[in-house]
């Protein structure tokens, strides 16, 4: 049987990139797009098909930051597959974000200008907000609305005959500085993409820990400094047009500027074709590119403490606990 693929945040960027990357490593996959909304899942699938017109390829509409919509979306997959072998947790959010230029001019000063423009350490912040479940949206849209979909579908993930996988988009941006237990939401600080991010490199390293005796694996990449509809938000056009040629010269110096969505989907391409029972659970897996433009995958130590990770993933579990509550009639 043909291989199920599920990918989340596949409108564009990155995720509609990577659907185009898999069907050409593995034309016979049935490739399942997820968007926030049903135009939106309709309008990647076209652009899939037109490009790769004899694929399967369905959609599911799912908004990450809406729990109802989660356990909608998750109800029908158990209805329409029998397994999934691959889930790209690719959506996410970065809400009203904003550049310290004073932070930028001050690591120029200090030679930490390289540093900042590749991981955007004390140069980015967002203002967050709640969302309808009463929950941080960032938080809710990049890590627990995947949370949930992922515990809610482990009966197509876990106990198949070959083993499944999960694998997130982190960041080179998730930082344990801006994340903090007791704060885990990051309701009270600037930097929710920053702490997203690394509660996703938490929630990945509990998970294998839990899971893969059940054949389900979990990796974490870094698609790299991607020009996406979200990049593009951070500054005007005029700004990014001035800037662009700058950052293909940056990109000599820089290996994690791929800059395009086809290249910054290279590690999870990468991914797809690895046993993951060899893969370091502790590793992100970067989407690197050279100055001459060659792609290629760079595995890097995470930084995360597991006492920490372990903590962290009782506390979602008691969150979701809390959250599905409220929506008992969307529970089988």
């Amino acid at each position: 049987m043909e291989r199920v693929v599920l990918v989340t945040g596949a409108s564009g960027g990155v995720g509609l990139a990577l659907c185009r990357r898999l069907l050409e490593e593995d034309g016979r996959i049935h490739l399942c797009v997820a968007c926030r909304n049903a135009p939106k899942a309709e309008a990647a699938r076209d652009a899939i098909l037109e490009a790769h017109p004899a694929a399967q390829v369905s959609t599911v509409e799912v908004d990450l930051g809406s729990l109802a919509s989660v356990l909608r979306a998750a109800r029908e997959l158990r209805c329409r597959f029998q397994r999934l072998d691959f889930v790209y947790l690719n959506a996410g959010i970065m809400p009203n974000p904003h550049v310290n230029f004073k932070a930028l001019w001050k690591g120029l000063l200090t030679g930490k200008l390289l540093h900042m423009l590749t991981t955007a350490e004390g140069v980015m912040t967002q203002t967050d907000r709640l969302n309808g479940d009463g929950l941080q949206e960032v938080f809710a849209t990049n890590l627990f609305g995947h949370f949930i979909l992922i515990r809610q579908l482990e009966s197509l993930l876990c106990g198949n005959e070959k083993p499944s996988r999960l694998i997130w988009t982190s960041s080179s941006n998730a930082r344990e500085s801006a994340f903090s237990l007791s704060d885990y939401q990051h309701a009270k600080g600037q930097e929710s993409y920053s702490s997203s991010k690394y509660a996703t490199d938490l929630t990945s390293v509990v998970l294998n820990r839990r899971l893969n005796k059940q054949g389900l694996y979990s990796s974490v990449v870094c698609p790299g400094l991607v020009m996406s509809n979200m990049t593009y938000r951070i500054l005007p056009v005029f700004l990014w047009t001035l800037l662009m040629p700058i950052m293909w010269l940056i990109r000599f110096f820089a290996k994690t500027y791929t800059l395009t969505p086809f290249n910054g989907a290279e590690a999870h391409v990468w991914l797809f074709k690895q046993k993951p029972e060899y893969l370091d659970a502790l590793a992100k897996y970067h989407s690197c590119t050279s100055g001459l433009g060659k792609n290629y995958v760079e595995p890097r130590k995470m930084d995360v403490d597991e006492e920490t990770a372990e903590k962290f993933y009782q506390k979602l579990l008691e969150l979701e606990e809390q959250a599905l509550e409220r929506y008992s009639d969307l529970l089988d």
